[in-house]
């Protein structure tokens, strides 16, 4: 090894220099100039949007993370299939849209990435203050999901005794693991629960014809192995969800009731993912499914239907925004899926949803 690198490696004071300059941690400064640096060396068009004030420095930061692991000409294609839409974008959606980017341009790096993951699999326990402790695993996205589903049915299953959801779903997973190895009786009337995950899937991937990501929901992308693993498994009911092939949005069905059929609320879900409003990022299934314009009680056929394109999930937060507070405004494009909102000043943000197939 040359002298001088082995002086650069030990005596390099970059790091210290910004963070004294910044008044940042050692660690914070030293995470933003390998964000600078692979900026600079990889994705020029990211850097201009950052200097251009059209993104924030967390969209910059999280193209140059994600996109890491890639090579060059390869991390290149994923900003270019990306960048346009950036400025568009809140930083979930860019981390989300990068990750799904990522799987669509190197599904056989993202299949050795999970299962490199997979062999890291671990418990986690952490102590707490006041005599808690935090206790989970790391392990697949897809069995995370089943297992989540099994608690949150089991958690139901205990009826209304006075504790609230969360306590049901923290006492379920106690009583799951522990009290069958203890011999005592399950008492909750779900012990035979089924679990119910939802995974958006193109055809050809599920038939092994293409190796591109698949869409967990909840999660984000996901291999084609791991979609696989979900659809073959016992007892997977397949739904068939049809696509507009330019715009990648679900078509279907248009009631004129208030309450969404099931059929209808699936396929908002599954279309949109999260909450419609720009900044957030609650799974749509937690949701509220709210009429864009207004159902009409009295004259249903006037306006305002209960049909997939009428319809966006909304949280409780930003369901009242948008229907209690002054000067908020919501439109939706129903070619591109696109929700339009106008703030009481006068500023505009669009929400675009996932497209659910391959870009």
């Amino acid at each position: 090894m040359e002298l001088d690198a082995v002086f650069l490696g030990e005596w390099d004071c970059a790091v210290e220099e910004v963070a004294c300059a910044l008044k940042l941690a050692n660690s914070t400064a030293a995470q933003r100039l390998e964000t600078a640096r692979l900026l600079t060396g990889r994705h020029p068009a990211t850097l201009g949007l950052l200097a251009d004030e059209e993104i924030s420095y967390q969209q910059a930061r999280i193209v140059a993370e994600q996109c890491a692991v890639l090579a060059v000409e390869v991390a290149g294609e994923v900003e270019r299939a990306l960048v346009e839409r950036m400025p568009q974008q809140a930083a979930g959606q860019t981390r989300a849209a990068v990750r799904r980017q990522v799987h669509r341009v190197d599904p056989e790096g993202a299949e050795a990435r999970h299962q490199e993951r997979v062999r890291e699999r671990k418990l986690l326990s952490y102590p707490q203050e006041d005599g808690m402790a935090l206790f989970g695993a790391v392990l697949p996205a897809q069995r995370a999901a089943v297992m989540e589903q099994v608690v949150e049915a089991y958690a139901v299953g205990y009826g209304d005794d006075g504790r609230t959801l969360d306590q049901k779903r923290a006492d379920a997973l106690y009583d799951l693991v522990v009290e069958p190895r203890n011999g005592a009786a399950l008492e909750a009337p779900s012990r035979g629960v089924t679990a119910v995950v939802h995974v958006t899937v193109p055809l050809d991937v599920l038939m092994g014809i293409d190796d591109g990501p698949g869409e967990l929901k909840g999660y984000g992308p996901v291999t084609a192995g791991q979609v696989r693993e979900i659809a073959f498994a016992g007892g997977t009911v397949w739904r068939r969800l049809l696509v507009l092939p330019a715009s990648g949005l679900i078509v279907k069905t248009d009631p004129l009731t208030y309450k969404p059929t099931a059929e209808t609320a699936r396929h908002v879900v599954a279309r949109d993912q999260y909450c419609a409003f720009p900044s957030c990022r609650m799974p749509a299934r937690r949701c509220d499914l709210d009429h864009v314009r207004p159902f009409d009680h009295a004259r249903p056929e006037r306006g305002g239907p209960t049909t997939p394109e009428n319809l966006q999930p909304l949280c409780r937060r930003h369901h009242r925004l948008k229907t209690h507070h002054p000067g908020w405004r919501v439109t939706r494009d129903t070619h591109t899926g696109a929700a339009v909102w106008t703030a009481p000043t006068g500023h505009t943000y669009i929400n675009t949803p996932p497209s659910v197939h391959r870009e």
